[in-house]
């Protein structure tokens, strides 16, 4: 049986007419990968049509070109009959269709790539990932519709955040669903197959967890365990504004994070990783991805929605829809109790004095990191290191920063959930749009009191250290900055084929000024052969000013260098309770 995917909508534009459209996607056979798409259109009342296929999903900040993945384009009439067709661009076909009514679109879509933002297709199990996969008619994206899913016939599972449609729209051989508009077809991922399924209720929603591949989960913890972190979430708002909810877990080797949708999110994670510490690590991103239901996919910039599917949509506030989002999964850790007050402490130093001792913290703005988030987050190179800092890491001891500030103006009556129901309520509530960067700072500084002008300017916009203990002391955190300084070769190596090659290289470090490079081959030092251990016990062991000659391939060519080891600086922070009885309060509230 092949596998089908229809839906019907009509729209009507600003002219005063309206097409309807129906999709169908065959799976006729799953181990080719391909998804075999039918775009049927009628009530034609133009001379031509554009269809067109997005160039990125929205959550993953990065143009992936979907389209490579389809072969050629068909278009045919009433009769069966080949139309011309154009293709005018990298994601868009044009069709004529003078004097014609109605067509078929046919296309087929390469699907083979588990990730939570890509399709898949193989004898297991289908994926869609809609944002690649699905077409649309240019201009005709707000529209209702419907989908009909016809599975393959070994596939007798089908799990998605779309709505069922009506009994009288289902048939024995598909399963049909609704959606609103093109938006919400693309943000509704799809799992086909014979995946496990469970079911459990928490802030009064009914959540549903699709299960892809072996693994070593433990359904009932899970149920307890998952339901703890969305009610703890639920709890930061007030309440949960879906009715049902899907997780698609995909175990798999490795694994490769999740993506949020607004009713749904898909992870993928290492198949073994629902026991010890790497149970807490998948705790914790479930936590990520759910607090994204309201930050992101309700509480938003104004650039991330409705979206320009052709190219990049670039906004500076990416270090709060993910900073803020990667503050709150920890924070939740600590409120469901998976995480004690001093559990949680470590782990925020940690994060501190990695977000802050990156050589590209001092380089790049966290305003800078989430606009080039396009560029260079999804597309980091051998010295991104050296320029580049993480949105998610840096937003998330900024949004600690400015929670300190806000208990400590309400003394302890109020927090940064309070913000974030605000902008809720502000933003999605009554003005139905996201905000603006001016809009954002005006209704921080409105909310906690404060000119914050010069505290964008040097930490957002800027390079500055935050100074932690200036926000922490007022919430019970005594914050003690020291420079730690090391003897330092600058240069990380791994084995390749039994070659020790340079990985990556520190600016203004003893590798650097020693001129070597990334790719270069050690294989010597100081007279003797080398593997990777025997190189980094050696320099591990050097003092400030020693000198080491190494022996390197560079191009097939054998040369020598000295490297003298020089110091390396960078800032450490450590976190301590105060225990005084006069923050006591405050800091109980923070961490509770």
């Amino acid at each position: 049986m092949k596998l089908i995917i229809g839906l019907l909508f009509t729209v009507t534009s600003f002219l005063s007419w309206s097409i309807e459209i129906a999709y169908s996607v065959h799976m006729s056979k799953p181990q080719n990968h391909y998804f075999e798409v039918e775009m049927s259109i009628s009530q034609i009342n133009q001379k031509s049509l554009i269809v067109k296929l997005p160039v990125w999903a929205p959550g993953s900040y990065l143009v992936r070109e979907f389209s490579k993945n389809i072969n050629l384009v068909h278009a045919f009439n009433e009769q069966g009959k080949e139309l011309e067709i154009t293709k005018n661009a990298k994601n868009a076909w044009q069709i004529n269709t003078t004097g014609i009514k109605s067509l078929k679109v046919r296309y087929e879509v390469y699907s083979f790539e588990l990730s939570v933002r890509t399709s898949f297709l193989d004898l297991t199990h289908g994926y869609i990932s809609g944002s690649g996969i699905f077409m649309y008619v240019d201009n005709f994206k707000d529209t209702k519709g419907i989908l009909k899913i016809f599975p393959f016939e070994k596939f007798k599972k089908i799990n998605t955040a779309l709505p069922i449609a009506p009994l009288e729209l289902q048939g024995d051989a598909y399963q049909a669903f609704e959606f609103e508009n093109y938006d919400q077809l693309v943000d509704c991922p799809i799992e086909i197959g014979n995946q496990v399924v469970f079911e459990f209720n928490a802030a009064g929603v009914k959540h549903t967890v699709a299960m892809y591949g072996e693994a070593n989960y433990n359904i009932p913890l899970l149920k307890v365990d998952m339901a703890k972190i969305i009610e703890s979430e639920t709890a930061v708002f007030g309440f949960n504004p879906n009715k049902n909810y899907l997780f698609i877990i995909h175990n798999v080797p490795g694994g490769d994070g999740g993506l949020e949708h607004v009713n749904s999110t898909t992870l993928s994670v290492n198949r073994w990783t629902y026991a010890g510490a790497d149970y807490l690590g998948f705790l914790n991103l479930v936590a990520h991805e759910y607090f994204h239901l309201w930050n992101v996919k309700r509480i938003r910039p104004i650039e991330l929605g409705p979206f320009n599917y052709d190219q990049e949509v670039y906004t500076s506030l990416l270090w709060v829809m993910e900073g803020f989002t990667s503050y709150y999964d920890e924070l939740m850790m600590l409120r469901t109790g998976y995480y004690s007050q001093a559990e949680y402490l470590t782990k925020l130093q940690s994060l501190i004095n990695y977000a802050e001792g990156s050589v590209g913290s001092r380089v790049q703005p966290v305003a800078h990191a989430s606009f080039d988030a396009w560029i260079k987050s999804y597309r980091p190179n051998e010295n991104s290191a050296n320029t580049t800092m993480s949105y998610y890491s840096r937003g998330a001891v900024i949004a600690a920063a400015i929670d300190a500030m806000i208990i400590n103006k309400y003394n302890g009556t109020k927090c940064l959930d309070h913000f974030m129901q605000h902008l809720y309520k502000t933003y999605y509530e009554k003005l139905n749009r996201g905000f603006t960067v001016a809009e954002f700072k005006n209704e921080l500084a409105i909310f906690t009191g404060q000119d914050m002008n010069d505290f964008f300017k040097k930490y957002i916009d800027g390079t500055e250290i935050i100074p932690f203990a200036d926000y922490f002391s007022k919430v019970g955190v005594t914050v003690k900055q020291n420079a730690l300084t090391r003897a330092s070769f600058g240069a990380s190596v791994q084995n390749s084929g039994g070659k020790v090659i340079i990985k990556s290289i520190r600016s203004n470090s003893a590798a650097e000024d020693a001129g070597l490079s990334v790719d270069d081959e050690v294989i010597g030092c100081n007279g003797y052969r080398v593997d990777q251990a025997m190189l980094e016990g050696i320099m591990n062991g050097l003092e400030v000013n020693e000198e080491v000659e190494l022996l390197l391939s560079r191009d097939e060519i054998l040369f020598s260098v000295k490297v003298k080891i020089t110091n390396y600086t960078r800032p450490q922070f450590i976190l301590t309770p105060t225990n005084s009885t006069e923050e006591a309060m405050k800091f109980n509230y923070w961490l509770r």
